[in-house]
């Protein structure tokens, strides 16, 4: 356990490592968070009546990968409720397209060969734009309709950024923002814009968390 990560965050909120058995709900809340995002939205076809069935099936093979490989899966936990998750590259693991064979196989079965390149294309330009040598990407958040605006979000980015006590050689927590919600939302808890990156025909803003420095 880390930091913050296994212990109350406040308001009877603990963040703790996913479960197995949390992955499921967790699929479910990232895909409420991501449905209507214009990145997703352009690579999948977001006017064909299959967009739904294939976000899904990466959402799912996402969270899968990330299990396999042991990155660092959160959940927001209010009681026994999960109420928001995240989905992180840690440094040791890398953001390279090397962690993509395996999921390319599958996401190219279950979401079509063209939308799965694109998806590669993506990662590749985001990596390409950040101009850190060691750090965590925040790949996917969500945090649950019916509690968002209620400062729960603020309660599991501050697990998030917390975890480079963890990581001495990482320089920070990188994120790709694509909607002014989710920039104002990381400009919020501290996060900087770096630059603007273009996927497809999405721009959109990264940003990063830099560790401090006493």
């Amino acid at each position: 356990m880390i930091s913050v990560v296994g212990t109350e965050v406040g308001l009877g909120l603990r963040a703790e490592y996913l479960s197995s058995e949390d992955l499921k709900l967790a699929a479910s809340l990232l895909y409420q968070s991501y449905q209507d995002d214009p990145v997703f939205i352009d690579i999948f076809n977001g006017d064909k009546p299959d967009y739904e069935q294939r976000l899904r099936a990466l959402i799912r093979e996402e969270l899968s990968m990330f299990w396999q490989a042991k990155q660092p899966l959160v959940g927001l936990y209010l009681g026994e409720t999960l109420v928001g998750a995240a989905c992180l590259n840690s440094p040791e693991e890398g953001f390279s397209s090397n962690r993509f064979w395996h999921w390319r196989l599958k996401m190219m079965i279950s979401a079509g060969y063209f939308s799965t390149k694109q998806m590669i294309e993506k990662e590749k330009i985001i990596a390409e734009a950040v101009p850190l040598k060691s750090y965590h990407m925040l790949s996917l958040i969500a945090i649950h309709p019916l509690h968002q605006h209620h400062g729960f979000g603020h309660y599991l980015m501050t697990a998030i950024n917390n975890m480079l006590d963890e990581h001495p050689t990482s320089e920070g927590v990188v994120v790709y923002a694509t909607t002014n919600k989710y920039l104002n939302f990381f400009q919020d808890v501290g996060y900087d814009v770096i630059k603007e990156v273009k996927v497809g025909n999405v721009a959109g803003s990264l940003m990063v968390y830099k560790r401090k420095t006493s």
